[in-house]
């Protein structure tokens, strides 16, 4: 896929990322993330929330590497993967903006704002991850 592709099939509709990432002891855990893309004043971004304290937070904070996988389920089949390095924010006026957007996608706009509300609190943390690479694959089974 061309970047515009990728692009579109990554941020179409309510497609979840799995994202992945390394545990202190080692082990590899997968786990599901809503998620925007962005283009970042340092290139292209992934954008999430996350607990500051949860797993994914203490991961990324101890290791600022990632994976986010996101595909189509449906035949032909057709994924985009993604490594990326993440810095987390703290800033709530910025993250206010960013969970309302990511409420808007999986949630409808009428939830937006609920959802933004919600998630913008000082337990959170944003996720801004610069993609450092991307391979995509479109009609693997046609």
């Amino acid at each position: 896929m061309s970047r515009d592709e990728w692009w579109a099939f990554a941020s179409e509709g309510t497609r979840t990322g799995m994202l992945g990432l390394v545990r202190a002891n080692g082990a590899a855990i997968v786990t599901p993330v809503w998620f925007l893309l962005n283009e970042g004043p340092d290139g292209d971004e992934l954008i999430f929330t996350t607990g500051t304290d949860t797993l994914k937070g203490k991961a990324l904070r101890r290791d600022p590497r990632l994976s986010l996988a996101v595909d189509d389920q449906k035949p032909p089949y057709s994924y985009v993967q993604f490594t990326a390095e993440a810095v987390l924010h703290d800033d709530l006026g910025e993250m206010l903006e960013w969970a309302t957007r990511l409420g808007g996608r999986y949630m409808g706009e009428d939830k937006a704002e609920a959802y933004g509300k919600r998630n913008a609190v000082p337990e959170e943390s944003l996720v801004r991850a610069r993609i450092t690479k991307v391979i995509a694959r479109a009609d693997i089974a046609g």
